[in-house]
């Protein structure tokens, strides 16, 4: 039984945590995982009740751009797979690579604390156990390193709003069914992937249904020329400016312009926020059973007053508004916070320590699965690393952080405050981690 004081703390079983343990594996470093739910498969797994997916839950980018390489998907899986779909997808990959049997399931991991000076201490973790997950029944054990890939959407980001909304007020989060709009007048608040999506559940349920927006949005089919249209494009990536200006000419013709639908005009170019990849959503909005409404003002009993000067009355208001990065369990000041998120070397490791890093703190357009794989290769091959190498490496980390930008300028939005360029970003971790090997 290896002491634990030479394994690392792996938190969480989720796409994310299971990309890190396989490589923690590959790399033969002994490991524990921690997750707080049953089983595998993080937000994912719809029986989790930490879970934020919905029934109509699909992928929203195709499985070919976001499936683990070393494991690809079935090609009997559809285009763009549901959830359960996902579910059994990340079940057989802990099968194949008996990942399960480093994982304590049903614990919740309370604490991460240093437990000595300098760069590489080692680090206390506190967990829980069982289903009450009591901090009564805790227990604590010293680690050589903490992994934490607890994911970055299961705690909702819900806004406060001027005066109080008489009828159902929820985050998406809270969203499973479209049953729940049953012939009830609805308000989404946001237009993102996720308040889209669930739009285009609720006109086949609900009595009516508005979204209401406070920005313009870029919208992308999923299929163009009957293709994924995430698997298009030259193998040479164009300079961002260039392929602003050829992506967005492309999209009006596929899509037309949101603004006939009365969505505000974005005040920003294409790919400087997360696009949204649902055109469904214009369709509705083309055949009327969904309208849209500006920014909310405030609330009086059932009436939600807009920001000019409209009103209307509704039975339920859900919150398309995002989640934010939570990491209860750790001070913020040893992950580098500043502003909305932490700032890591490559959207993983904490400059001040050699054996802390985060796994899946990381959006960009098309960077699936394999982007967060190729960081828990990274992680495990610089935990690793000795000699030269590591101080090459650590030299880095403290050096002027790289631009992931890719030369676009990103909104400065929370969502947004750890978003990268895809292949600018993954083309890095890759150079780190073969200068490791």
């Amino acid at each position: 039984m290896t002491r634990t004081e030479e394994q690392i703390a792996l938190i969480g079983a989720g796409p994310s945590g299971l990309a890190a343990a396989r490589n923690l594996q590959k790399e033969g470093l002994p490991f524990q995982g921690f997750e707080a739910y049953a089983d595998v498969g993080g937000l994912w797994n719809i029986a989790n009740p930490r879970s934020t997916v919905y029934e109509s839950a699909h992928l929203i980018s195709s499985k070919r751009t976001t499936e683990f390489s070393e494991f690809p998907m079935a090609d009997t899986v559809a285009d763009y797979p549901s959830h359960a779909e996902l579910m059994r997808y990340f079940s057989a990959f802990a099968d194949k690579f008996e990942l399960r049997r480093h994982f304590r399931f049903n614990t919740r991991v309370l604490r991460v604390e240093p437990a000595g000076e300098g760069a590489a201490p080692l680090w206390r973790v506190r967990w829980s156990e069982g289903e009450g997950n009591g901090e009564s029944r805790w227990q604590e054990a010293l680690f050589k390193g903490v992994v934490i890939a607890n994911g970055t959407l299961a705690e909702p980001s819900m806004p406060q709003f001027q005066g109080e909304f008489s009828g159902e007020l929820l985050h998406t989060s809270r969203y499973k069914s479209a049953k729940q709009f049953t012939d009830k007048r609805v308000l989404l608040i946001g237009a993102g992937n996720s308040g889209c999506d669930i739009a285009v559940d609720a006109v086949h349920y609900a009595r009516s249904i508005d979204i209401s927006v406070r920005r313009g949005y870029y919208f992308v089919p999923k299929y163009v020329f009957g293709k994924p249209a995430d698997t298009l494009g030259g193998k040479r990536p164009l300079p961002a400016w260039l392929k602003q200006k050829v992506d967005s000419t492309v999209l009006k013709w596929f899509t037309g312009d949101p603004v006939r639908f009365g969505f505000p005009k974005p005040e920003y170019k294409m790919y400087e926020s997360h696009p949204v990849v649902n055109s469904l959503i214009l369709h509705h909005l083309g055949h009327g059973d969904i309208k849209v409404r500006p920014d909310v003002d405030r609330f009086e009993g059932r009436t939600v007053h807009f920001k000019d000067g409209s009103l209307a009355e509704y039975d339920m208001v859900l919150a398309a508004t995002g989640y934010k990065l939570h990491y209860p369990f750790i001070e913020r000041a040893l992950l580098n916070w500043q502003g909305m998120a932490p700032r890591l070397y490559l959207n993983i490791f904490a400059p001040a320590y050699d054996n802390l890093a985060v796994v899946g703190m990381i959006e960009a357009s098309g960077i699936g699965w394999q982007g967060r794989y190729e960081q828990g290769e990274l992680v495990a091959r610089v935990f690793k690393a000795q000699g030269e190498k590591a101080a090459l490496f650590k030299q880095a980390k403290l050096g002027p952080p790289p631009d992931m930008s890719g030369g676009y300028k990103y909104l400065q939005l929370e969502r947004m405050s750890y978003y990268v360029h895809k292949d600018t970003y993954r083309n890095a971790v890759r150079a780190a981690s073969k200068a490791l090997a």
